[in-house]
């Protein structure tokens, strides 16, 4: 059994620092986060007077990274509270804390003598076991333990995270040749399993993998770009999803991370690496100009970009490098980017892009061809294999695919031929796997997926774990029992089947609610359990919205109830089916998507679960059943025979709703009433469908019987929904909410309130059911809700009328 982190210390409370302790915390590992003592008090502290001996003072650092991660946007931490595990100190008076830990992990300052002479002061501290690791984005991990006793060096490691942590995958590890084999594999197993990460190996070298070919990668569009004039609004057009990148492309991302952390991983490279190298990280003097301007980007609120007031509204300017001054974007027209939008694969869209002769595909030939050919150089220095190179890059930079899976992508062979068309020189691990009659980097054979190995050149099968379960492999290898443009019924193994979703936004229409029918009744027969989940960007959207707004405009009202009526039997079916139906959830889990989860007899939501009841946002109401189950769910602590007032529980879930309220995590999910406290959560999503189909079979061994219908829901009927009208009044007259959110307000409060019933009055879940039904029919035929609905499909967003 490997050893557990049971508590852990962070030594620098800067940004990096700050935000690991905070993911610590997220998974329940509580921390001790320290820093040095201030050597000079501030005005503040003055004024309120401190000395230079206070704790206040002493401890300032990390009471101020404490400070930033629970303030932090995007959320450092899954709920504020997970803040309270999380002690602060300096490392005057609280370096002995370490004593306690059973991981030490430095993240200050990127200077190696400061960062030798802190370890030095550990080790009288460290105890039997602990493992000590530094997250230097690049300085070399051997020289920072030189001098240090070989007890030391055998638990030392890179473990480099990247910012913020909390959301960003990729976790290198760099063990060096004295690092113990049984150090690495329980940093990885922790990283990996514990804290949700995705491992990559790295050798020792500069940069290591991800920031060594996203440095390159970068310089070169910013050289490319000024040599072939081209601005950066047409580059950030150019470099984003067309080329399977982020939306914030180049320039966007370097304003979101800040120019000086760019500029110091080149200043590193260009420390580090032989004078042949150099020049590819020596970038423009613009980019030097702007970080002495203070020109970092979000931090300083102006870099590539700047925000401005204009006439009546905010607008974003854009840099002239030229002149090094702001000006306004100007538009841009490239038709291979246009093209590549309407191009849903991935490998169809990059192929196409780089092979178009216009503006737009030459600036990405030219800069893939770069990028690509530089990796493949880098193959074994940097990494024995191609495999962590790619997922480095997806992981760590939020690339698609990596560069070996966009070799492929476009055809090595042909892309071969046009490079040494263009004179370029082709590196050895290329020429090696063609030389030896074979076109791809990657292959697969019966759905398992091999990758050539220059070592020995040949492919060698990436090894499969039993836990990461992946769909598009089971269908490979003809798992799939059902199928329908929607939805799949997939088998999973073990007599659990699982129930995908793959409509655009995994939407939910007649084919996804026919499948779910479908699922059920094959489940019955062939199955001990189901799971519902899927491995696209989120779990599920909601309902086809367009759908809805065309049966709206042709005025189809007994459609649309047939419709509602349908998804609402479903869903009852899933809830009191005979065997476990377990749901998987994961991102953006909205509208129908949550109400499918709530139906469920479990979950196993993925720690990043954006989960929430938002059907109020385009002037309609939860009416697959939502609405009865937060009514359900938030009085069912309530024991049985006590006679409690139910308004405050009504009106927490009622306020949850009303708001269109979207848990940040799942933890959150938990506090407002979407997931229960016997739900579990998995952190790495990678392992998110093992851990449901565990669910299932624990269920299924458990003895499963289905909840008995709920015939005696007391409701408040008419007071309560005096009461919550009353509250929504004072709302409206205080200009919280618009007139019309308030009218679609109150037809939520009268669903969750029972109606024209008396306090007290007991109903069926179909009686609410019927509410709910009727009261989202005539929110259809409301003009306003359908401006709304219109709104949010244009623009994404809700509108406000």
């Amino acid at each position: 059994m490997k050893q557990k982190i049971k508590k852990a210390a962070v030594l620098g409370a800067g940004v990096m620092g700050s935000a690991i302790a905070a993911h610590l915390a997220n998974v329940g590992i509580p921390c001790f986060l320290l820093d040095i003592v201030p050597s000079e008090m501030t005005e503040a502290e003055k004024k309120k007077g401190l000395t230079l001996e206070s704790p206040e003072v002493r401890n300032r650092f990390a009471i101020s990274g404490k400070n930033r991660i629970q303030e932090s946007k995007p959320a450092s931490l899954y709920l504020k509270e997970d803040a309270e595990l999380i002690t602060v100190g300096n490392f005057e008076d609280h370096l002995s804390w370490v004593a306690e830990a059973d991981w030490v992990i430095e993240a200050i300052i990127e200077d190696l003598n400061t960062k030798r002479d802190l370890f030095k002061r550990l080790v009288p501290f460290l105890k039997e076991g602990t493992v000590i690791s530094s997250n230097t984005s690049g300085i070399s991990i051997q020289k920072m333990c030189e001098g240090l006793p070989r007890d030391f060096t055998e638990r030392f490691l890179g473990t480099h995270f990247f910012n913020p942590p909390r959301y960003m995958k990729l976790l290198e590890i760099i063990p060096i040749p004295s690092t113990s084999k049984s150090v690495v594999e329980r940093i990885a197993q922790v990283g990996e399993r514990i804290l949700g990460k995705g491992v990559v190996f790295a050798k020792d070298t500069p940069s290591f993998i991800a920031n060594r070919i996203g440095s390159f990668s970068i310089t070169a569009v910013i050289k490319t770009m000024v040599e072939e004039g081209y601005r950066i609004e047409e580059v950030d057009q150019i470099t984003g999803p067309a080329m399977g990148r982020p939306k914030s492309a180049t320039f966007r991302t370097l304003d979101l991370v800040g120019l000086d952390v760019s500029a110091h991983v080149r200043k590193n490279l260009l420390e580090s690496l032989p004078e042949k190298e150099r020049g590819y990280f020596q970038a423009p003097l613009f980019l030097e100009k702007m970080v002495n301007n203070q020109w970092l980007g979000r931090k300083t609120k102006q870099g590539f970009y700047k925000k401005v007031k204009g006439e009546g509204k905010e607008e974003t300017l854009v840099l002239d490098y030229e002149k090094l001054d702001y000006r306004p974007q100007e538009r841009v027209n490239l038709p291979s980017v246009e093209m590549a939008k309407n191009i849903d694969d991935v490998r169809e869209r990059i192929r196409t892009f780089v092979s178009s002769p216009d503006r737009g595909g030459q600036f990405a030939w030219k800069i893939l061809k770069k990028t690509l050919l530089y990796s493949a150089e880098k193959i074994p220095e940097i990494s024995d294999d191609i495999v962590n190179v790619d997922r480095a890059m997806r992981w760590g930079y939020s690339w698609e695919l990596g560069p070996f899976e966009v070799w492929d992508a476009i055809g090595l062979k042909s892309s071969v031929k046009r490079m040494e068309k263009e004179g370029e020189s082709i590196p050895p691990l290329v020429e090696e796997l063609l030389k030896k009659g074979y076109s791809s980097f990657y292959e697969k054979r019966d759905g398992r997926l091999s990758y050539f190995d220059l070592r020995r050149g040949q492919y060698q099968e990436i090894e499969e774990k039993p836990e990461i379960i992946l769909l598009p492999s089971l269908k490979e290898r003809q798992k799939t029992v059902l199928s329908n443009p929607g939805a799949s019924l997939i088998d999973l193994g073990d007599g659990v089947a699982c129930l995908e979703f793959h409509s655009k936004m995994n939407t939910i229409g007649a084919d996804t609610i026919q499948m779910m029918r479908d699922a059920l009744r094959e489940v019955e027969e062939k199955f001990d359990g189901l799971v519902i989940g899927n491995q696209a960007e989120n779990f599920s959207a909601g309902a086809n919205l367009m759908l809805i707004l065309f049966e709206i405009q042709d005025e189809n009202w007994d459609d649309i109830e047939l419709s509602v009526r349908a998804f609402q039997d479903t869903l009852m079916a899933i809830k009191y089916f005979e065997k476990p139906v377990v749901a998987a959830p994961f991102g953006l889990t909205l509208a129908g998507g949550c109400e499918i989860c709530l139906s469920c007899a479990s979950m196993r939501a993925a720690a990043e679960t954006y989960m929430g009841l938002v059907e109020v946002g385009v002037g309609l109401i939860p009416a697959g059943g939502g609405t009865k189950e937060m009514v359900l769910r938030c009085t069912e602590g309530i024991p049985a025979g006590v006679d409690a007032d139910l308004l405050p529980f009504v009106r927490q879930a009622f306020e949850t709703v009303a708001m269109a309220k979207v848990a940040t995590s799942a933890k959150e999910a938990q506090k407002m009433g979407f997931m229960r406290p016997t739900d579990r959560i998995t952190i790495n999503r990678d392992y998110l469908l093992h851990d449901a189909k565990r669910t299932v079979l624990d269920l299924v061994r458990e003895g499963y019987r289905p909840p008995r219908p709920k015939k005696r829901i007391k409701v408040m009927g008419e007071k309560g929904y005096a009461l919550l009208r009353m509250g929504l009044f004072y709302m409206r007259e205080g200009g919280y909410i618009s007139q019309y959110d308030e009218h679609v307000a109150k037809k939520l409060a009268y669903v969750m309130t029972g109606g024209n019933l008396p306090d007290g009055t007991e109903v069926t879940e179909q009686y609410i059911l019927d509410l709910e039904r009727e009261a989202f029919l005539s929110l259809c035929g409301e003009p306003k809700t359908q401006e709304r609905i219109q709104y949010t499909l244009k623009t994404g967003k809700p509108l406000r009328n």
